[in-house]
């Protein structure tokens, strides 16, 4: 496979000799959490900062996932690169990547997947955890976004499969926020119409208990492009309860 280098990337990247993938597994530096040890290899993140330009470099080894499109197994960076692919394509708010590659080295498969930071974003889980002391117009400006962010998602006929408060970024601007998401790995096509979208939802809900009734409405209103006293969104908490409860009792 060739390697892919963004092109608004190239020339920082080969200013400082890391436009390859030889050069990027080379690179010294120090991780940010430890590193992932499932699956008979490993995986790990690395911060790299370039003039003012953050980025997060992700390097992994024989570190192999199996699916439809891979039966044999391929590095996981692989599906999650196809995946912000697709998303840009799509036209979805989402990560952007600024290289990926793979390799075989002796028998070992190697991946790096280079993606941009979100410096100047806050994850929805840090805003939760801080929500009481923002203001009521930040609170809806915060809950519309997160709603119209899964309806540009599910309206596109995507599923995230991880949509919860950490994989959720967002930025103030002078009207409201701007949201995207991180971390695509799970996500797949919407295939099973409302059980896939109320599926997709409710872990954001169940991570999010800072939430009264009348914000979920909120961000169902802005999600369901409804007013908030719509019977709609009724139906939609009723079933987004029934299966958060059956979770929480598991």
């Amino acid at each position: 496979m060739t390697d892919f280098l963004a092109a608004e990337d190239r020339a920082l990247l080969e200013r400082h000799g890391l436009g390859t993938f030889d050069a990027l597994w080379a690179r010294q530096l120090d991780a940010v959490d430890e590193p992932n040890t499932l699956r008979g290899g490993w995986s790990s993140v690395f911060r790299l900062d370039l003039e003012g330009q953050g980025f997060y470099l992700k390097r992994q080894s024989n570190y192999q996932m199996h699916t439809l499109h891979a039966p044999f197994g391929e590095p996981s960076f692989a599906r999650e690169f196809r995946n912000i692919s697709r998303y840009e394509k799509l036209g979805i708010p989402a990560l952007k990547a600024a290289f990926f590659g793979e390799r075989k080295v002796d028998g070992e498969v190697r991946a790096i997947l280079l993606t941009r930071a979100l410096d100047g974003w806050d994850d929805l889980d840090s805003l939760l955890q801080r929500w009481s002391d923002l203001g009521e117009a930040q609170h809806v400006a915060i809950l519309q976004a997160c709603g119209k962010l899964a309806r540009h998602l599910h309206g596109k006929r995507q599923v995230h499969g991880c949509f919860y408060p950490k994989h959720i970024f967002l930025c103030a601007t002078g009207d409201g926020y701007q949201a995207q998401l991180i971390d695509l790995e799970k996500t797949r096509p919407l295939l099973f119409g409302q059980r896939d979208r109320v599926k997709d939802l409710e872990p954001l809900l169940r991570r999010a208990p800072e939430w009264s009734e009348a914000q979920l409405r909120i961000l169902l209103a802005a999600y369901l492009d409804q007013s908030q006293d719509s019977t709609l969104i009724d139906s939609w908490l009723a079933r987004l309860t029934a299966r958060r409860s059956h979770k929480e009792k598991r």
